[in-house]
């Protein structure tokens, strides 16, 4: 009778195609193929994504920094500080906000709430500050208001510059002139900024006994450097023929002439600025003191953009930094004070150590317990393959490679050894206990699959 079949095996062909996955074990070249696509995708990715020390935050912090010079820290505190944090703690998207108040300094930190808009809180403070502008002490600075995000609090390099035979102001002239523009340059550098630097500027030290004796007070001294000391443009002059570009001379450049400048007039004599006052050029503010090795020295910090990878950037850093210390006049040096970098890079090369560690066990073991060579190669292909593959979920899904990501690809080996070995002994065991026995009990001519004839 039709129908009727001398043998049946336990796995039939009927049987393979109820499953997914039974499609690779038939058609082994599918499997292959699928195998190379997740090894391109993944190292495309790998390439793409951005390598970072922490994982990347859309919080933000928005600084406002008010100066009110001369003032005492309980002045600010009271007529700058307060003021200012009563209308900003009205505006939307804040999480909290921290103030400190110095002597002549207001520092307001708005820390505004996970993935909030930064610009939409900025416009917001913003004009808070503005409603009350002009309640605030006419001789305080307007308050400048700085957006940076948690990514970007602290650089990601720090250069050191040191010198025995230059000042400091004379070091932070020529990072400002030179160095600086050369930094902000390199691909991927959000900024460059000079930290620790004295900035050239006039010091003009008063003597309180001689204000009063000639009646002054340190207001008038100011008004007079305000009025004498200033830019002017006053314009061009055209003829027929001819066009003059004019030119005043009305501001001081050198210290005789800061000397020299008249403050007031009592009784028909003239009082100059030295009559009151000692002049001599030095730094806008000595508060700060930077030192490296014992030594004094100026900081320059590197910001990268949050888009670029701080690996590749820091990279280009130090490519270009062989050419500024050639550049560098006699008697300055430079130096990597600190890479952030370095620590990313430690962790990637543990992680490959960790991983080829881990498959040089994963073979003795497999090896030494089955004794089969084509059991060692799959658990070998099968977890570099994972990792790889893994990168474009990465990419998907908007992840950095950082210490965080790096953390779980340590994790992630261990489980994949565990199962790799765990599913190679359960493959290697029905494969003796089932497919086997199966395949010895048919003849190779007994073609168990066609129907018997009746």
């Amino acid at each position: 009778m039709r129908g009727r079949f001398d043998r049946v095996s336990p796995f039939t062909p009927a049987m393979l195609s109820k499953s997914f996955t039974d499609l690779f074990v038939r058609k082994p070249v599918i499997a292959l193929v699928v195998n190379i696509a997740i090894l391109v995708v993944g190292l495309i990715a790998y390439f793409q994504l951005n390598t970072r020390q922490f994982p990347r935050s859309d919080s933000a912090v928005v600084n406002v920094t008010t100066v009110y010079f001369g003032a005492s820290a309980e002045t600010v505190r009271g007529y700058i500080t307060t003021q200012l944090e009563r209308v900003i703690a009205s505006a939307d998207g804040i999480d909290y906000i921290e103030s400190s108040s110095s002597a002549g300094l207001s520092t307001i930190s708005v820390y505004l709430r996970l993935n909030y808009d930064t610009n939409a809180a900025l416009a917001q403070i913003s004009s808070k500050i503005d409603q009350v502008r002009n309640e605030l002490p006419p001789e305080a600075e307007s308050p400048t208001i700085e957006v940076a995000t948690s990514d970007n609090q602290f650089a990601s390099m720090y250069l050191s510059f040191y010198s025995d035979q230059m000042d400091q102001n004379q070091i932070t002239d020529y990072l400002n002139r030179m160095v600086q523009p050369r930094l902000s340059a390199v691909k991927g550098v959000q900024r460059a900024d000079v930290l620790g630097g004295r900035v050239f500027a006039m010091r003009v030290w008063l003597k309180p006994d001689e204000l009063a004796a000639h009646g002054l007070s340190p207001a008038e001294v100011r008004q007079a450097l305000q009025a004498n000391n200033a830019l002017a443009a006053v314009g061009a002059t055209k003829g027929s023929m001819l066009s003059v570009s004019l030119v005043a001379n009305t501001d001081l450049k050198n210290v005789e002439e800061f000397r020299n400048l008249v403050v007031a007039e009592r009784n028909g004599a003239l009082i100059r600025l030295s009559d009151v006052a000692d002049v001599v050029l030095g730094a806008e503010s000595y508060d700060q003191e930077v030192r490296f090795g014992g030594q004094t020295a100026t900081f320059m910090g590197i910001w990268v953009l949050p888009t670029e990878s701080t690996v590749e950037v820091i990279q280009r850093v130090r490519d270009v930094m062989p050419d500024i210390q050639a550049s560098l006049p006699a008697g300055l040096n430079a130096t990597i004070a600190y890479d952030a970098t370095k620590y990313i890079d430690d962790a990637l090369h543990e992680i490959v150590h960790t991983l080829i560690d881990t498959l040089l066990v994963v073979t003795v073991v497999i090896f030494i317990f089955m004794g089969s060579l084509r059991s060692v190669v799959i658990p070998l292909v099968a977890m570099p393959l994972s990792l790889i593959g893994a990168m474009a979920l990465m990419l998907v899904f908007g992840f950095t490679i950082n210490l965080l990501t790096l953390l779980a690809i340590v994790l992630a080996v261990g489980i994949v050894v565990d199962d790799a070995i765990v599913m190679v002994e359960n493959v290697e065991r029905h494969i003796r206990e089932v497919w086997l026995p199966s395949m010895r009990r048919l003849s190779p001519r007994a073609n168990w699959w066609r129907p018997s004839s009746p």
